[in-house]
């Protein structure tokens, strides 16, 4: 007979089972009608119910709602087992956004990430957590995409001093060396792995360096430590030229140092901008942008095979996780890219007109679009085109002159002047200053 009142119940489970359980939730285990947990923690539970019907999530989590709506209806008491704390990285979050019109009544435990922490006597308030227990897309490169699985963690060990990661069987230790390894930080990362917390079966090794990890097994039911030993303070804003690879003899173009600086300024970028750089030359402006947007992505692409091979130096010699650089011909390929906050156009490659009618109709709402001119054929088509398109726009004249030395004095050597042009959509709200 079904219950008059359904109850919906996540409960946090260690790898001791009935043992990190308290009164309460094995009582909610026990009168159950419907329980729903991976593989492992159904099988630590079994002993502890007998009449509820079990349904293994592994590989369902799509799934689990429609269940748990099912079971509801039926007027069924449900629990869903979870490891740890279910809103630490855990299935509780998610199924808070799944059924929010329904009352979910959480019983955390022990984050087992928490434990990790005071196995190793590592405080843990400052502790960047990360899940990487998620979908299989095979190791990090510098191609992988921002929808990879290990891209957060990619931007979180160019950020943070101390990460704590969920792992899964395919996003394991060696993988997580191995992208350390592409992103030239191997050696920067002192490792703890600790495994099966809380069983018969637990250890935590500690102090691993890289090449460590890689020769050794783990069991799947893992949690790794990083901590950084050796960090070297990366620029932000203000990346000088010489920085920059470029092409030599023959140098292929680049925005400069004090160009860029008002380019940049004129962007108004945040820590999550989605940026474009169309005709990216050497890199350095969506470079630099991607420094400053360290939680945002910057999709920029180069004509020139040559200045496309110095922008991937660039882009490693950087560690730019969030940054992606294509070979092509703009507008061609801009259609796979999301709509940007920002947009930067340091080269048209004769597709001028088209680029800036294609970009402001791209640009999220109060988007803007900066270009770099140093023609004035350039830069008359540019202001023709924003005014039959009707936009706000803005435009500054950069004259700028730096010391050259003359025997023992110095003098001042101008550079061509470079006309930056901003421009919005004239619905929007804010306009350019």
């Amino acid at each position: 007979m079904p219950n008059n009142h359904s109850t919906i119940s996540i409960i946090g489970v260690l790898d001791n089972g009935l043992d990190s359980l308290n009164r309460t939730t094995r009582l909610l285990i026990q009168r159950a009608d419907t329980i729903i947990a991976g593989t492992r923690l159904l099988e630590l539970c079994q002993p502890y119910q007998s009449h509820a019907v079990c349904l293994d999530l592994t590989g369902k989590l799509s799934q689990v709602p429609i269940w748990i709506l099912d079971a509801y209806q039926q007027h069924q008491h449900i629990v869903i087992l979870a490891s740890g704390d279910p809103l630490c990285h855990g299935i509780g979050s998610y199924l808070k956004k799944k059924i929010s019109d329904i009352t979910l009544s959480i019983f955390p435990n022990l984050s087992t990430m928490q434990l990790a922490c005071a196995r190793i006597g590592l405080a843990w308030q400052d502790l960047h957590i990360c899940s990487i227990h998620t979908q299989d897309h095979g190791d990090w490169c510098w191609k992988s995409q921002r929808t990879h699985s290990l891209y957060n963690l990619a931007q979180a060990v160019r950020q943070h001093h101390k990460i704590g990661l969920f792992t899964s069987p395919e996003n394991n230790p060696q993988r997580i060396v191995r992208l350390l390894q592409t992103l030239n930080m191997g050696s920067d990362w002192q490792i703890t792995v600790a495994q099966d917390l809380m069983s018969e079966h637990e250890s935590v090794l500690t102090r691993l360096r890289d090449e460590d990890v890689l020769t050794q097994t783990f069991s799947d039911n893992n949690i790794v430590i990083l901590q950084r030993t050796h960090h070297s303070k990366q620029i932000i804003f203000g990346i000088e030229d010489d920085q920059f690879v470029q092409r030599k003899p023959d140098k292929g173009l680049m925005t400069k140092y004090e160009v860029r600086a008002v380019s940049l300024a004129h962007m108004k970028l945040q820590h999550d901008s989605i940026v474009w750089d169309i005709g990216a030359g050497s890199g350095a402006v969506g470079l630099e942008a991607s420094q400053v947007c360290q939680r945002g992505h910057v999709y920029a692409i180069e004509k020139n095979l040559a200045d496309y091979d110095i922008v991937c130096q660039n882009q490693q010699r950087m560690r730019a996780t969030n940054y992606s650089i294509q070979h092509g011909k703009a507008p061609k390929g801009l259609e796979a890219w999301p709509n940007p906050n920002t947009i930067f156009i340091g080269g048209s490659g004769g597709e001028l007109t088209e680029l800036i009618q294609l970009c402001l109709h791209r640009l999220q709402p109060n988007g803007i679009l900066v270009m770099n001119f140093v023609t004035l054929e350039n830069m008359s088509t540019a202001l023709e085109t924003l005014k039959q398109l009707n936009t706000i726009w803005n435009v500054c004249q950069l004259q700028i002159s730096c010391r050259k030395p003359i025997l023992h004095m110095n003098r001042l050597q101008a550079l061509n002047p470079v006309w930056i042009i901003s421009a919005q959509q004239k619905d929007m709200s804010c306009s350019v200053n």
